[in-house]
């Protein structure tokens, strides 16, 4: 770089600054660990040497093909070993990982390729044809498909497209990585879900990467070499930032490419899994799995969760089984975790519904981020007295670079030097945070406000309830009245009356329910509930 130091003798030279970026982690984990498992699925198991050597197949393989440092590269991809090397390998060219979600359709999947700019894509056999009609959709030149054949899920080439292992055949091993100049580069593209309109581009830079993965080691109490099972889709926050932060402990990424009870459990008992994420609803589904897909396993599983607050009645039937439960919360915005509920020892007599009702709040900020706190609408932090509302700000390196091409949104975003979450919620005496509401979710009831995550914990307790959501329903009396959807767990049963019965003993009239809707609820593919479409559905009503 050429650098000098300036008059004072002070300045950054080489010697003493570098760019923080996670492709230090696995260059540092190949020197480290060579020879320890790095990624495990099925058949396909790489230690650290040959992990990074198809990183550089790769990466040197992208270049070969034309992809200039600052491009985009998309992914649609489950959680499968290609997908884990694009999040190193697609950096390691220089290039913008823009991760997609598999369970998007065609038309959302053209805009996105459009908006970001995609030069590449690869794109898992399963959901090929997606792609292709994507392209078709777009006015412009789309990216060049690249098909992943998963053969541990018996999947098929089309033989229209070159193949994932023919592209890295292209690459060389030992290729040279492009390190970023400045950290702020950016290293990640993802788009929020888009309920209300089209998706906007969140983007990620290197340092917040770097900082994130570091910081969550911390708060997640890790040692040297954990087992992480990838129940969180990489295309989720870029995994929450866990396959960028394996390398640096030394861990084993083992993939799940099925989020169901058996896969899960046999991964935590065949591989000696020791950490995974998840939204509650993995909780619940290993609560209510069938004793035929339960496996034993002899140690405890760290359990970072998030998307919803947990019903103290998930958290107290899941510690139990052997696991134990953080719960975290963040948003696209925010690398995904942003805060925890970190635990303390003056809490370890606490047992039952009080220890489950203390693990369900938000929590404080994780190490990577200056300041987390709740506000009101004059951005002055609400008083700890556990009652007054405010939204959820973040400021710190943990928060995105702003939204693609979308300057108004950003700003009004960063309005008075914080990121508003659209979060409502409360600070505790003791400065936890504790979720109320989304906004938007908010009931308000002849006047009254009602909080649907407050129903929602109520009904969770009732034994026959496996999942549940509380939206608003239209009322020519009260304006608005809770209306609860409900699904029930395999073989139980229950009526509309029984369950507003059961929330009329805990909570107040205005807060029962008047109305409960019995059948699945729709979820997106980290598994929370699409409350926009059980809006509309109650609107119909």
């Amino acid at each position: 770089m050429g650098w000098l130091p300036d008059e004072t003798g002070l300045g950054k030279v080489p010697a003493n600054y570098t760019p923080l970026t996670p492709l230090s982690f696995l260059k540092r984990a190949v020197e480290v660990y060579p020879d320890h498992l790095a990624v495990a699925y099925g058949s396909h198991r790489v230690d650290y040497r040959a992990y990074a050597a198809r990183v550089s197949r790769l990466a040197s393989a992208l270049a070969g093909r034309g992809i200039q440092p600052g491009d985009v590269v998309a992914t649609l991809l489950p959680n499968i070993p290609a997908h884990a090397e694009a999040h190193f390998g697609v950096p390691a060219a220089g290039a913008v990982l823009n991760a997609i979600n598999t369970r998007l359709d065609a038309g959302t999947v053209a805009y996105i390729f459009a908006h970001g700019g995609a030069k590449l894509a690869l794109v898992d056999s399963e959901v090929i044809e997606v792609a292709e009609a994507a392209l078709v959709e777009m006015e412009g030149p789309g990216p060049v498909l690249i098909e992943v054949v998963d053969a541990e899920a018996g999947c098929i080439a089309s033989g229209r497209h070159t193949t994932y292992d023919a592209l890295l055949a292209e690459g060389a091993p030992d290729a040279p990585w492009i390190m970023p100049e400045d950290e702020w580069e950016s290293i990640a593209l993802n788009y929020t879900s888009g309920t209300t309109g089209r998706p906007k581009g969140v983007v990620y830079h290197h340092r917040g990467a770097y900082l994130n993965a570091m910081g969550q080691v911390l708060s997640w109490r890790m040692v040297l070499n954990p087992v992480y099972l990838t129940i969180v889709p990489l295309f989720h926050c870029n995994g929450w930032c866990h396959t960028w932060m394996m390398p640096v402990v030394g861990g084993t990424l083992v993939c799940c490419r099925e989020i169901r009870a058996k896969p899960i459990f046999d991964a935590i008992a065949e591989e000696g899994v020791t950490h995974f994420g998840g939204a509650p609803i993995v909780l619940n589904t290993l609560i209510n799995a069938p004793e035929a897909e339960r496996r034993a396993f002899p140690q405890v599983v760290e359990v970072f969760t998030a998307g919803a607050p947990p019903a103290p009645s998930t958290l107290a039937k899941i510690e139990p089984m052997g696991f134990n439960v953080t719960h975290v919360y963040g948003l696209t915005e925010t690398y995904g975790p942003g805060t925890e509920c970190t635990w303390q020892a003056k809490w370890d007599g606490t047992a039952g519904a009080a220890r489950a009702d203390l693990k369900a709040r938000q929590g404080v900020a994780m190490p990577f981020l200056e300041h987390v706190t709740v506000m009101d609408d004059r951005m002055v932090e609400v008083p700890h007295d556990g009652e007054t509302k405010g939204e959820i700000m973040f400021r710190g390196n943990g928060v995105m670079k702003g939204y693609y091409k979308n300057p108004e949104a950003t700003e009004e975003s960063f309005a008075g030097g914080y990121f508003h979450s659209g979060d409502i919620a409360i600070l505790e005496e003791d400065g936890y945070i504790r979720i109320a509401d989304r906004a938007k979710d908010i009931i308000i009831s002849g006047g009254e406000n009602i909080s649907s995550v407050e129903v929602e914990g109520v009904l969770m307790g009732h034994d026959a309830v496996s999942l549940c959501a509380v939206v608003a329903k239209p009322d020519e009396t009260w304006g608005e009245v809770p209306c609860a959807f409900v699904e029930l767990k395999t073989g139980a049963e229950a009526e509309e009356a029984e369950l507003i019965a059961f929330v009329r003993g805990q909570l107040a009239g205005f807060k029962t329910p008047k109305k409960v809707v019995f059948g699945e609820l729709p979820k997106t593919s980290t598994g929370k509930i699409q409350k926009f479409q059980l809006r509309a559905q109650a609107k119909e009503m």
